[in-house]
Order: structure tokens, then sequence, then C-alpha cells
């Protein structure tokens, strides 16, 4: 099948196979890839409409003491090493009450797997005081919290089944995962990117188990490293499975998919030497952002680049490309800046909103479930605005192929 067959394929509403998402991936042509391009930009604004969304919010990363040594991360350390930190309940009421000050929505938390954190010898009651510590006080905040792996090293710490540990920070505030620790989901690389991680196949499971305990989760890949992109376009797949199988039951499933390119600036020396730069390829991010809207686009409706990582000029241009949303304003990211990334630690909403008008598209505050909020602030511009589409929930696909071909 030719790539302009795929592409009407696309067009017509119907799923592609991991070949011809991998014919997609692998195109070179200058004239191809704008093609490529226009098809996922196409399919963009007929799954989820006009607006650009971001989400206010704040990154809380609670320590990065971590018994890990993934070959891309700069930001884990051992306890007493320099640099090592762990915060306080107290500082995570803090950060919480400025979180609420400055309007965000949304806590986002992760760590490093911390040892030594626990609560009368249980990891899973440090982490249930954790969220406790901010929902408490703050209800209205919905807390986004705790990788797949995160899951994994608490029930390995407690001799707890993840179902158990699942329902316990569900029931204890937490109302979202995110589907971050999956790299990419092939375990020839994570044995060698991330070895002592949980392999694909746990990730798969404790993320379905997620959604089967009634959460939702994101989900994300870690591209431009030594994997090839006949792994990138089985990673999609593997999430559109799960993406699948979360509809037919009925569950919330996967909100968002986000590429999160590898940053090597300041990463440990093997990786980076191997990969060979410091900062992500825009092109080879950009083409792999389109063909994941043409691949996951009919059951993973939301795309979102990593302004953090690409920097808000690179995020921008993905919003050309299949993306739909901007990210959020985080406040503050270490994860990502201590390895070298461009794109700083902050936005403000103010710059989210002038960065998306440069597009001419209208901007729409959400929350983490992608619901609209309607607030004084969110003005730009005011005529477009006003008629900006309500945001389109989840559905399943097949879109109509009249239409579709009549339209390319």
């Amino acid at each position: 099948m030719t790539f302009e067959q795929i592409l009407d394929r696309a067009l017509a509403g119907q799923d592609l196979t991991l070949d011809q998402g991998l014919c997609l991936l692998q195109q070179t042509e200058p004239d191809v890839i704008e093609l490529i391009r226009q098809v996922a930009d196409r399919l963009r604004q007929r799954q989820v409409g006009e607006v650009v969304t971001y989400v206010v919010n704040r990154n809380i990363n609670f320590t990065n003491i971590c018994e890990q040594h993934c070959s891309f991360c700069a930001f884990r350390r051992d306890e007493g090493e320099n640099g090592a930190y762990w915060l306080g309940f107290e500082q995570i009421l803090e950060k919480s009450a400025a979180a609420i000050a400055a309007g965000a929505t949304e806590i986002c938390m992760q760590g490093g797997l911390n040892l030594t954190a626990k609560v009368n010898g249980s990891s899973l009651a440090y982490y249930e005081k954790l969220v406790r510590t901010i929902k408490d006080p703050f209800p209205q905040l919905h807390l986004h919290a705790f990788s797949p792996q995160e899951v994994q090293f608490i029930g390995r710490e407690d001799g707890l089944s993840y179902e158990v540990v699942i329902a316990a920070l569900r029931d204890a505030g937490v109302g979202s995962m995110p589907g971050t620790a999956a790299e990419v989901l092939d375990d020839r690389i994570r044995r060698v990117i991330c070895p002592e991680k949980i392999n694909a196949a746990t990730w798969v499971e404790i993320v379905g188990k997620v959604h089967r305990s009634g959460l939702p989760t994101t989900s994300t890949i870690m591209a431009g490293h030594i994997e090839t992109p006949h792994q990138q376009i089985a990673h999609l797949e593997q999430l559109r499975q799960l993406q699948q199988q979360a509809v037919m039951r009925g569950d919330q499933g996967i909100t968002e998919f986000i590429i999160l390119p590898f940053v090597g600036q300041d990463a440990p020396k093997p990786l980076r030497s191997r990969v060979g730069r410091d900062q992500p390829v825009l092109a080879d991010n950009l083409l792999l952002t389109a063909v994941a809207r043409i691949y996951l686009g009919n059951w993973i409706k939301h795309h979102q680049p990593s302004w953090v990582k690409l920097g808000l000029d690179g995020a921008v241009e993905a919003l050309r490309w299949g993306c739909n949303d901007i990210g959020g304003t985080l406040m503050e990211e270490h994860i990502t800046s201590m390895a070298g990334a461009i794109g700083g630690t902050c936005q403000t909403v103010e710059s989210l909103q002038a960065a998306i008008s440069r597009l001419d598209r209208p901007y729409q505050q959400r929350d983490t479930l992608y619901q609209p909020i309607v607030a004084g602030a969110d003005s730009a511009p005011p005529d477009r605005h006003r008629k900006s589409p309500q945001l389109m929930p989840v559905i399943a696909a097949q879109k109509s192929a009249d239409k579709a071909k009549s339209e390319f």
C-alpha cells in the first residue's frame, strides 16, 4: 500500500495497521512529510476541533532519592548524596497552598523510589499521607499522581497486590494516574535504558488495572534515543489496544498522549554518548507527533507536546502537527530541567495563551479530564473564544468515509 493510500485510509476514519503506521514514520521526503502533517492536522480538527487547551497545574516532585539508576535520568540521587532532597509534609502543603493561590486546578505529583519513605514501616501509608496532605485541606484540587512504577514499588515493599495499592490511593484522593515510566514498551530497549524498571507487560498490566479501578491515566512515550521506528509504532499499538479495551468496558481509560523527547545534555554519560546529541531533533519529534495523531486519534483524542523538552516555540509548532493541547503551567519542574532541557520550569497562563494565539486558534482552560473551565481570565480573543466548540469526549472510532474523502 502506498503512503497516499494509507493517508486516504486514515482520512476515511479507519485505524492503521502496524505496517501502515511504520510506512508513514519512515518517510523522508519533505513533500510527503508535509502531506502527513496536513492529514494529522485535519484529523485533529475533525476529532477535537480548533480549540487549544491548557491546564493550570503544579508539579510536585517530592523526592529525588531513588533506588533505580535509569540511564537517561539526571534527576535521581542516592540518599546523602549532594543534591538529594526529600520534601516534608509541611513543604508539600505549602506548595499546594501556593498552587491554589495561583489558580491551579491540578497537582501532578511523582517522585523517586525512596526506600526510607514509609509511615509506621509502610510505603503505602506514606503515599496515602502524601495524598491526604493535599486533599484534606484542598479537596477541590485534582491529584494526578504516581506512575505504574510507583504502584509496583509500593506493592513490592508492602507485599500488596496492584489492585489493593491502586484502590487505596484512589480512596485516599488520587483522581488520575500519569502514564509515565513507559519510556518505550519494548523490553529490548528497557534492558538498556532502564533495566531496573518494570517490564513492558507489567506496565500495561498496571495501567489496565488502574482503568478497571475507575481511574483514568495519561499515556507517554520517551522518544529519540536508541529506539527504532518499528519500536515506536509497536508502542503506539500497545497504547491503542489498552484504550480499546477500556472503551469496550466503559472505563475512562487514557485521557491524553504525550511524546517526551529524550534530553541528553546532563543525562548519564553512557546513553548520552550512544545517542550522540544533547537536545531533541524537532523534525523527528514532529513527524512522530503527526503519525501518533493518525494512529491513535480515533481512540485517544487529546495529544500534547512537551514545552519543557521542546521549548515553547517547538510546542507551538507541534500544534500544527496534530496536537490540540499545550500542557500545563507546571509552576516548577525538576526531572527534565535537571537533564538540561531548554524549555524552563514553568509557564504563566498568559504565556501559554500568547503562544497559542500565534496560530490564530482559540484557547480554553481545561481541567485534568479535559472538561472546559470558564473563567473571567480566559478571554482570548473574545469574539473567536465565544464560538469555540465544547471539548469533545473520548468516543469510539469510525468516521464517515464519504465525508473524509470529500474533505481531503
